[in-house]
Protein backbone atom coordinates (compact mmCIF):
# COMPACT_ATOMS: atom_id res chain seq x y z
CA UNK A 1 0.00 0.00 0.00
CA UNK A 2 3.00 2.09 -0.36
CA UNK A 3 5.41 3.43 -3.02
CA UNK A 4 8.76 3.81 -2.95
CA UNK A 5 9.31 7.10 -2.35
CA UNK A 6 7.48 10.03 -0.45
CA UNK A 7 8.13 13.31 -1.03
CA UNK A 8 11.69 13.45 -1.75
CA UNK A 9 12.93 10.43 -0.37
CA UNK A 10 13.11 7.09 -1.31
CA UNK A 11 12.05 4.31 0.75
CA UNK A 12 14.97 1.93 1.30
CA UNK A 13 12.89 -0.49 3.41
CA UNK A 14 9.84 -0.95 1.18
CA UNK A 15 12.49 -3.11 -1.47
CA UNK A 16 15.00 -4.34 1.09
CA UNK A 17 12.99 -4.86 4.36
CA UNK A 18 16.91 -6.51 5.80
CA UNK A 19 18.47 -3.02 5.15
CA UNK A 20 19.83 -1.64 8.53
CA UNK A 21 22.12 0.67 7.66
CA UNK A 22 22.59 3.18 4.75
CA UNK A 23 24.35 6.56 3.16
CA UNK A 24 22.21 9.42 2.66
CA UNK A 25 22.41 13.46 2.82
CA UNK A 26 20.55 15.55 4.42
CA UNK A 27 17.37 17.91 2.83
CA UNK A 28 15.57 19.94 5.30
CA UNK A 29 16.40 19.84 9.10
CA UNK A 30 15.08 21.78 12.27
CA UNK A 31 14.77 20.39 16.01
CA UNK A 32 11.32 19.13 14.98
CA UNK A 33 12.14 16.71 11.98
CA UNK A 34 14.83 15.73 9.70
CA UNK A 35 14.50 14.82 6.26
CA UNK A 36 17.04 12.41 3.65
CA UNK A 37 17.17 12.08 0.46
CA UNK A 38 17.23 8.26 1.40
CA UNK A 39 16.17 6.19 4.12
CA UNK A 40 14.67 2.75 5.66
CA UNK A 41 12.92 4.21 8.77
CA UNK A 42 9.68 2.69 8.43
CA UNK A 43 6.92 5.57 9.45
CA UNK A 44 5.10 3.64 10.68
CA UNK A 45 0.89 2.75 9.37
CA UNK A 46 -1.29 -0.59 9.27
CA UNK A 47 -1.02 -0.74 12.93
CA UNK A 48 2.81 -0.93 12.89
CA UNK A 49 4.65 1.65 15.23
CA UNK A 50 7.67 3.59 13.38
CA UNK A 51 11.37 2.71 13.32
CA UNK A 52 13.96 4.10 16.08
CA UNK A 53 18.02 4.04 15.26
CA UNK A 54 20.31 6.89 14.55
CA UNK A 55 21.86 9.18 12.11
CA UNK A 56 25.58 9.76 12.38
CA UNK A 57 27.69 12.61 11.04
CA UNK A 58 30.80 14.48 11.69
CA UNK A 59 31.76 12.23 14.37
CA UNK A 60 28.06 13.23 16.14
CA UNK A 61 24.88 11.09 16.80
CA UNK A 62 21.62 11.98 16.46
CA UNK A 63 19.20 9.68 17.74
CA UNK A 64 15.81 9.21 15.85
CA UNK A 65 12.67 8.20 18.14
CA UNK A 66 10.06 8.14 15.55
CA UNK A 67 9.16 8.99 11.64
CA UNK A 68 5.96 10.39 10.29
CA UNK A 69 4.38 11.39 6.85
CA UNK A 70 3.60 15.04 5.82
CA UNK A 71 4.75 16.39 2.56
CA UNK A 72 8.52 14.53 3.27
CA UNK A 73 9.18 11.60 5.12
CA UNK A 74 10.28 13.33 8.48
CA UNK A 75 12.09 11.39 11.15
CA UNK A 76 11.72 13.08 14.67
CA UNK A 77 14.99 13.29 16.65
CA UNK A 78 15.50 13.22 20.01
CA UNK A 79 14.54 16.36 22.49
CA UNK A 80 18.18 18.22 22.67
CA UNK A 81 20.26 15.84 20.54
CA UNK A 82 22.25 17.85 17.66
CA UNK A 83 20.37 18.16 14.23
CA UNK A 84 22.76 17.65 10.96
CA UNK A 85 22.32 21.08 8.60
CA UNK A 86 20.97 21.13 5.18
CA UNK A 87 23.31 18.95 2.61
CA UNK A 88 25.76 17.02 5.43
CA UNK A 89 26.32 13.08 4.19
CA UNK A 90 24.86 11.29 7.46
CA UNK A 91 25.05 7.49 8.05
CA UNK A 92 21.58 6.15 9.13
CA UNK A 93 21.12 3.29 10.82
CA UNK A 94 18.04 1.61 12.32
CA UNK A 95 17.66 -0.53 15.53
CA UNK A 96 17.74 -3.92 14.65
CA UNK A 97 16.62 -5.46 17.27
CA UNK A 98 12.90 -3.86 17.44
CA UNK A 99 12.77 -3.26 13.45
CA UNK A 100 13.12 -7.52 13.40
CA UNK A 101 10.67 -7.77 16.42
CA UNK A 102 8.04 -5.84 14.51
CA UNK A 103 8.49 -7.41 11.30
CA UNK A 104 7.78 -10.88 12.83
CA UNK A 105 4.80 -9.27 14.51
CA UNK A 106 3.41 -7.54 11.96
CA UNK A 107 3.69 -10.72 9.23
CA UNK A 108 2.55 -13.25 12.47
CA UNK A 109 -0.99 -10.78 12.25
CA UNK A 110 -1.13 -11.43 8.70
CA UNK A 111 -0.95 -15.03 9.51
CA UNK A 112 -3.38 -14.67 12.17
CA UNK A 113 -6.30 -12.97 10.03
CA UNK A 114 -5.69 -15.51 7.40
CA UNK A 115 -6.24 -18.73 9.80
CA UNK A 116 -9.35 -16.76 11.23
CA UNK A 117 -10.76 -16.12 7.80
CA UNK A 118 -9.75 -19.64 6.43
CA UNK A 119 -11.44 -21.25 9.43
CA UNK A 120 -13.98 -19.47 11.03
CA UNK A 121 -15.17 -16.66 8.22
CA UNK A 122 -14.22 -13.40 10.33
CA UNK A 123 -12.47 -10.42 8.58
CA UNK A 124 -10.45 -7.62 10.71
CA UNK A 125 -12.21 -4.65 12.20
CA UNK A 126 -9.28 -3.35 14.27
CA UNK A 127 -5.52 -4.49 15.82
CA UNK A 128 -2.03 -2.50 16.98
CA UNK A 129 1.16 -4.06 17.74
CA UNK A 130 4.05 -3.61 19.73
CA UNK A 131 7.44 -5.84 19.46
CA UNK A 132 6.42 -9.07 19.60
CA UNK A 133 2.61 -8.77 21.29
CA UNK A 134 -0.23 -7.47 19.50
CA UNK A 135 -4.46 -7.30 19.09
CA UNK A 136 -6.03 -7.61 15.97
CA UNK A 137 -9.86 -7.62 16.58
CA UNK A 138 -12.50 -9.62 14.11
CA UNK A 139 -16.24 -9.18 13.59
CA UNK A 140 -17.20 -13.17 15.05
CA UNK A 141 -20.98 -13.04 15.96
CA UNK A 142 -20.17 -16.23 18.32
CA UNK A 143 -16.86 -17.31 19.80
CA UNK A 144 -16.77 -21.10 18.79
CA UNK A 145 -16.01 -23.83 21.55
CA UNK A 146 -12.10 -24.06 21.81
CA UNK A 147 -11.90 -20.95 19.90
CA UNK A 148 -8.54 -19.71 21.72
CA UNK A 149 -6.45 -23.05 21.45
CA UNK A 150 -8.06 -23.75 17.85
CA UNK A 151 -6.90 -20.45 16.53
CA UNK A 152 -2.89 -20.63 18.57
CA UNK A 153 -3.06 -24.60 17.18
CA UNK A 154 -3.69 -23.63 13.55
CA UNK A 155 -1.32 -20.73 13.53
CA UNK A 156 1.55 -22.45 14.77
CA UNK A 157 0.89 -25.55 12.00
CA UNK A 158 1.33 -22.52 9.34
CA UNK A 159 4.23 -21.30 11.27
CA UNK A 160 5.96 -24.83 11.04
CA UNK A 161 4.94 -24.87 7.19
CA UNK A 162 7.71 -22.39 6.57
CA UNK A 163 5.52 -21.01 3.86
CA UNK A 164 7.22 -18.02 2.31
CA UNK A 165 5.84 -14.49 2.43
CA UNK A 166 6.43 -12.42 -0.82
CA UNK A 167 6.02 -8.74 -1.49
CA UNK A 168 5.22 -7.19 -4.72
CA UNK A 169 3.33 -4.34 -6.21
CA UNK A 170 1.09 -3.94 -8.93
CA UNK A 171 -1.23 -1.15 -10.76
CA UNK A 172 -4.29 -0.99 -8.80
CA UNK A 173 -6.91 -2.61 -11.41
CA UNK A 174 -4.38 -4.75 -12.01
CA UNK A 175 -4.31 -6.24 -8.93
CA UNK A 176 -7.65 -6.47 -7.73
CA UNK A 177 -8.36 -8.28 -10.90
CA UNK A 178 -5.85 -10.46 -9.80
CA UNK A 179 -6.70 -10.77 -6.33
CA UNK A 180 -10.39 -9.38 -5.60
CA UNK A 181 -9.69 -10.47 -1.69
CA UNK A 182 -7.21 -8.45 -1.16
CA UNK A 183 -9.05 -6.76 1.46
CA UNK A 184 -9.05 -8.49 4.48
CA UNK A 185 -10.62 -6.20 6.60
CA UNK A 186 -14.06 -5.03 7.08
CA UNK A 187 -13.71 -2.06 5.84
CA UNK A 188 -11.43 -0.90 2.84
CA UNK A 189 -8.86 1.45 4.03
CA UNK A 190 -7.02 1.86 0.69
CA UNK A 191 -6.80 5.36 -0.44
CA UNK A 192 -8.89 5.96 -3.54
CA UNK A 193 -5.90 7.99 -4.94
CA UNK A 194 -3.60 5.05 -4.27
CA UNK A 195 -2.62 3.80 -8.16
CA UNK A 196 -0.25 1.32 -7.63
CA UNK A 197 -0.54 -1.29 -4.74
CA UNK A 198 1.85 -2.78 -2.64
CA UNK A 199 0.94 -6.76 -1.71
CA UNK A 200 1.80 -9.28 1.34
CA UNK A 201 1.22 -12.65 -0.21
CA UNK A 202 2.30 -15.37 2.54
CA UNK A 203 1.88 -18.26 -0.27
CA UNK A 204 -1.03 -20.65 0.17
CA UNK A 205 -2.76 -18.91 2.54
CA UNK A 206 -3.22 -14.91 2.70
CA UNK A 207 -2.78 -12.26 0.46
CA UNK A 208 -3.36 -8.56 1.50
CA UNK A 209 -2.59 -4.92 0.57
CA UNK A 210 -0.13 -3.89 3.37
CA UNK A 211 2.63 -1.18 3.37
CA UNK A 212 4.72 -2.97 5.85
CA UNK A 213 7.64 -4.64 6.83
CA UNK A 214 7.51 -8.57 6.86
CA UNK A 215 10.27 -11.20 7.84
CA UNK A 216 10.10 -13.63 4.72
CA UNK A 217 9.10 -17.20 6.01
CA UNK A 218 6.44 -18.10 8.66
CA UNK A 219 8.98 -19.60 10.42
CA UNK A 220 10.61 -16.50 11.08
CA UNK A 221 7.85 -15.12 12.60
CA UNK A 222 8.43 -17.70 16.07
CA UNK A 223 5.62 -19.50 17.70
CA UNK A 224 2.17 -17.55 18.42
CA UNK A 225 0.46 -17.80 22.01
CA UNK A 226 -3.19 -16.75 21.93
CA UNK A 227 -2.73 -15.03 25.46
CA UNK A 228 -6.82 -13.83 25.32
CA UNK A 229 -10.11 -13.57 23.99
CA UNK A 230 -12.05 -10.83 24.86
CA UNK A 231 -15.65 -9.01 24.14
CA UNK A 232 -15.93 -6.16 22.41
CA UNK A 233 -19.46 -5.59 22.15
CA UNK A 234 -22.23 -7.68 19.75
CA UNK A 235 -20.29 -9.79 17.37
CA UNK A 236 -16.89 -8.11 17.88
CA UNK A 237 -13.95 -10.26 19.45
CA UNK A 238 -10.42 -9.02 20.22
CA UNK A 239 -7.82 -11.72 20.16
CA UNK A 240 -4.56 -10.70 22.23
CA UNK A 241 -1.30 -12.22 20.91
CA UNK A 242 2.24 -12.74 21.97
CA UNK A 243 5.59 -14.28 19.71
CA UNK A 244 8.23 -16.87 21.09
CA UNK A 245 11.14 -16.56 19.36
CA UNK A 246 11.92 -18.79 16.79
CA UNK A 247 13.72 -22.35 17.59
Amino acid sequence: MATDTHGRTSRLELTDQTLREWDAVVLDASPEGIVLDRSAFYPGGGGQPPDHGVLLWGGVQTRIVGARRADDLVLVPAEGDPVPPVGTPVRGAVEDDRRTALMRTHSGLHLLSGVVLRDFGALVTGGNMEPLEARMDFNLPEVPEGFKDRVAEACNVEVMADRAIEVSTMPRAEAFATHPDLIRTATDLLPPELEVVRIVDIVGLDTQADGGTHVTSTAQIGRIEVVKVESKGKGFRRLRVRLVNPG
